[in-house]
């Protein structure tokens, strides 16, 4: 064949070609609201009628006989079936695969959970994505439980926190009433025990206070080189009265080469929550130990063991948890005017130590508990 007769077939072809796909194209979006089995069919269709149209103008300028034409006709046809069944077949799997995308979409919104079947080998788009959903349930599922259990958690904080205050506010109203009224006989023993019941309020709404800034991300921490053995030493000479009013006798070891890099008044609040809890937990006649160390990692360790009879291991996960007070022989009764039982001290003593960039733990020993604040050491400003 020469040169001019192929271009002739060439452009002939594509603008039947051209001619035929534009309309395809119409066809498509005249039913681009029907199903994709529908639109992969106006393909399929699209195609075969831009070759048979190609043929027949072909046919027309004399370079195809009638009899070729015929047996193109059939080759087309068959043609045509073949492609139009491939369709049907693709047709069916996309719409059940559609179909599992859109159960899992109903179930992720409805807050159930999502079970993806998949063959191991299946690396179809439909199937990645409805594995990215089942993924994206799961990572939901969990975030709803961490906002259940925080907002369970919230309520219960709230009722305690109520119940709290309402007692040494009633206590107050009451003494109060009586001096006004004139019917007490020493208004000294009076006014002693609302400056107690005072200060127990006030170290409750500094305890809330500091709460809402560790969870709320405004803790700001004023770094500067920290000796834990100065922290431990001021903090057991605050609280040896304390101590002493239990019969609870305070321990200290270690040494003053350890320090940190930190804030001094955040950590003073950790050690000295982490002693009150041992204080007010420990019986009578007992002892509390403080001791500070370092790891072979070269961080800094502080624990504090106590023997008030440890903590049920189911609960051990539960310390930490904002409001929990754990079992009645676990929540004290209030201590020479300090906050004690809204289960707050331990919270607070979990965010400071991680805005450290440290860790908390805790874990039972013979009679008692022992709690273990590790804190890295050189730690930038």
């Amino acid at each position: 064949m020469n040169l001019p007769d192929l271009a002739v077939i060439i452009a002939v072809s594509v603008v039947c070609a051209v001619v035929v796909g534009l309309l395809g194209l119409v066809a498509l979006w005249l039913a681009r609201h029907s199903t994709m089995l529908v639109r992969l069919c106006i393909v399929v269709i699209t195609s075969i009628l831009s070759v048979v149209t190609g043929m027949i103008a072909i046919a027309q300028a004399m370079y195809l006989s009638q009899h070729d034409l015929t047996v193109s006709f059939y080759v087309a046809a068959a043609a045509t079936v073949s492609s139009l069944g491939v369709a049907l077949v693709l047709g069916r799997l996309f719409a059940r695969d559609s179909r599992q995308l859109r159960r899992l979409a109903q179930a992720i919104g409805a807050g159930e959970d999502v079970v993806l079947q998949t063959h191991p080998r299946d690396n179809s788009e439909l199937t990645r994505l409805g594995t990215e959903l089942a993924s994206t349930s799961e990572r939901l599922a969990e975030a709803r439980g961490e906002v259940e259990a925080i907002d369970a958690s919230r309520r219960e904080l709230v009722a305690w926190i109520s119940h709290d205050l309402r007692t040494p506010l009633a206590g107050l109203r009451a003494m109060a009433e009586a001096l006004e009224d004139g019917m007490t006989e020493d208004p000294d023993r009076f006014h002693r025990q609302m400056r107690s019941q005072v200060d127990h309020l006030s170290g409750m709404v500094d305890d809330l206070f500091e709460l809402s800034k560790i969870h709320s991300g405004t803790l700001t921490l004023a770094r500067e080189n920290v000796s834990l053995y100065d922290l431990v030493s001021d903090a057991v000479a605050d609280l040896r009265f304390m101590a002493e009013s239990r019969r609870v006798t305070l321990r200290e070891a270690g040494g003053p080469g350890i320090s940190v890099i930190g804030d001094p008044r955040e950590l003073t609040r950790v050690v000295e929550n982490l002693l009150t809890n041992a204080i007010q937990h420990s019986p009578s006649g007992s002892e509390v130990f403080i001791e500070t160390s370092e790891d072979a990692d070269g961080n800094a360790i502080l624990t504090v063991s106590d023997a008030g009879g440890g903590i049920p291991e189911e609960n051990l996960s539960e310390v930490f948890r904002t409001g929990w007070r754990g079992t009645p022989s676990r929540t004290p009764q209030p201590l020479l005017g300090r906050s004690t039982g809204a289960g707050l001290g331990l919270a607070i003593v979990q965010g400071i130590v991680e805005a450290h960039s440290g860790g908390v733990t805790v874990h039972n020993i013979v009679d008692g508990c022992r709690f273990e604040v590790r804190l890295p050491r050189g730690l930038a400003a």
